[in-house]
């Protein structure tokens, strides 16, 4: 059984001028038919499913309907069609920050953020000094939140989301934030947590992120699903090279081209800097 099953969802925007106009004028417009709003599809017929230890790695241009759709998989937001089930409970590291009180101090909103995922004061009592160490945040408990650097926020985040017992972890752009020694930590644990069973969704522009980490991807475009499939490195491969074309593929066999090019490139590439250094020694 699928842990998280996403068929055929779309979820679409709806834009208008109700709460500039007022309810009044918004009634007469209504009635002389002079009341406008304008529809944005966000996603549209998105289809994919993973079962339990899967890595699903997101990718796609900004714009392309990634973080609405992890919305709709932590059941933020409900898709206008199609079904999306999870089941277990999920971890989300959807924004840098969400669920914290800047007032608060390190400490309280490590429980705050514990009690908002649906875990027990007992249970943080018995995790607090490892999410803490973990985080690196051992001279900061008394901190308020807000004092904090934007990296201190992100390790507090995905340290709770982490240490913590959930089915689903979802991240958001986190593992990016931070030094390299933390971005290769957290990489390390992510990796632990899912030999351990769990499933996870990692949205990250860090296509080497993606290949490490991933084994699945499902990459989007405008809204638009473009392909999803365990070929990762194939599919890697090609979206890099539609970043540096801006060439989308139609089909299975212009992404296979696109990812032969991109080889190729590469390969040329590497060439070209050996003969470099070849011509640099002999001089």
């Amino acid at each position: 059984m699928s842990v998280i099953e996403c068929s055929h969802v779309s979820i679409r925007y709806i834009t208008g001028d109700f709460k500039a106009i007022g309810l009044k004028e918004y009634c007469i417009r209504k009635l002389t038919h002079n009341y406008h709003v304008k529809e944005f599809w966000a996603d549209k017929d998105v289809t994919f499913s993973l079962e339990k230890g899967d890595m699903l790695g997101i990718i796609g241009s900004n714009g392309a309907g990634k973080s609405t759709l992890l919305k709709a998989v932590t059941g933020i937001m409900v898709p206008t069609y199609g079904t999306m089930k999870v089941r277990g409970s999920i971890a989300a590291l959807l924004e840098l920050g969400s669920g914290f009180d800047g007032d608060m101090t390190v400490r309280e909103n490590t429980y705050l953020r514990g009690a908002l995922l649906g875990y027990t004061r007992s249970f943080l009592d018995k995790k607090y000094d490892e999410i803490i160490r973990f985080a690196e945040l051992e001279e900061f408990q008394d901190y308020q939140f807000k004092q904090l650097s934007s990296g201190m926020k992100s390790r507090l985040a995905f340290s709770i989301a982490c240490l913590v017992d959930p089915d689903v972890i979802i991240l958001d752009e986190v593992l990016s934030v931070g030094d390299g020694a933390f971005r290769k930590k957290s990489g390390a644990k992510m990796q632990e947590i899912l030999s351990g069973g769990v499933t996870g969704i990692l949205v990250s522009h860090s296509i080497d992120q993606i290949r490490e980490l991933c084994n699945k991807v499902l990459w989007l475009d405008h809204g638009r699903q473009i392909a999803f499939t365990e070929d990762v490195e194939h599919y890697c491969d090609a979206y890099e090279e539609f970043l540096m074309t801006k060439k989308l593929p139609k089909s299975r066999e212009a992404i296979d081209k696109l990812a032969a090019d991109f080889l190729v490139r590469q390969e040329q590439e590497r060439e070209e800097e050996d003969k470099k250094r070849a011509v640099e020694v002999k001089a």
